[in-house]
């Protein structure tokens, strides 16, 4: 009862307002086909708390140990409090209006009211709790969390750390050098600083991505890509 009452306090609809800075560590962490001990060993190894799940969808027929009922109690009775946050901060939405030509729109979604009430939720979590986001790709470079959530968390003023399988961290600025060089813009021009490859290299995996209807695979349920 205890666990359940924190879950409603840290994870409450309520928006954040401000007030105290969050100053703890933001962490993201895909489960790709990892079993369910070593998803557990990784979040152990540094400390987190709180898991938000971020998957649209949070089933899975290939990795039965993911889907959210089982993954919760899992969490829970190794201590640590889950947050379903699909709905608000999820890839495949369910509006309409994110979608141009059968394709998700990150920057549709980013207006919507339930991602902004989502993005509020993360920072109230993390006003008091080691938190991570968790989908479904082993690479925070192919998946929304990186793409679309963490940009919006980027400018917030604390650290964001991607646990990669092996354990290590990638700090978000490692990810976002990754990112200009995957896409062939790490050197700022006369015309573009680097603030503004960064964005349109957000923008261009954004398009890679982001989920379309005439895929019937659900994300969570596409086979985990290799680190590039």
């Amino acid at each position: 009862m205890a666990i359940i009452t924190k879950l409603r306090l840290l994870f409450s609809n309520r928006r954040w307002r401000g007030g105290s800075d969050p100053v703890n560590t933001l962490f993201t962490i895909g489960h790709s086909n990892h079993e369910t001990i070593v998803l557990l060993h990784l979040l152990r190894t540094h400390a987190v708390q709180a898991v938000a799940d971020v998957r649209s969808h949070p089933y899975s027929s290939r990795f039965p140990q993911f889907n959210a009922p089982v993954l919760e109690r899992n969490l829970k009775e190794s201590g640590l409090l889950y947050a379903f946050l699909g709905r608000e901060l999820g890839a495949r939405r369910e509006e309409p209006c994110c979608y141009v030509d059968g394709q998700a729109r990150y920057d549709l979604v980013a207006k919507t009211s339930a991602f902004a009430e989502g993005l509020d939720r993360v920072l109230k979590g993390l006003a008091n709790y080691r938190l991570a986001l968790l989908c479904a790709e082993k690479d925070p470079l192919t998946c929304h969390r990186t793409i679309l959530v963490c940009r919006h968390l980027r400018s917030k003023g604390f650290p964001i750390q991607h646990i990669l399988p092996d354990g290590s961290l990638e700090s978000h600025e490692a990810a976002e050098n990754r990112l200009l060089i995957l896409l062939g813009k790490e050197q700022p021009s006369l015309f573009a600083t680097r603030e503004q490859l960064i964005e349109e290299a957000y923008d261009e995996q954004g398009r890679h991505i982001a989920f379309r209807q005439t895929n019937r695979a659900f994300e969570e349920d596409l086979q985990p890509t290799a680190t590039p």
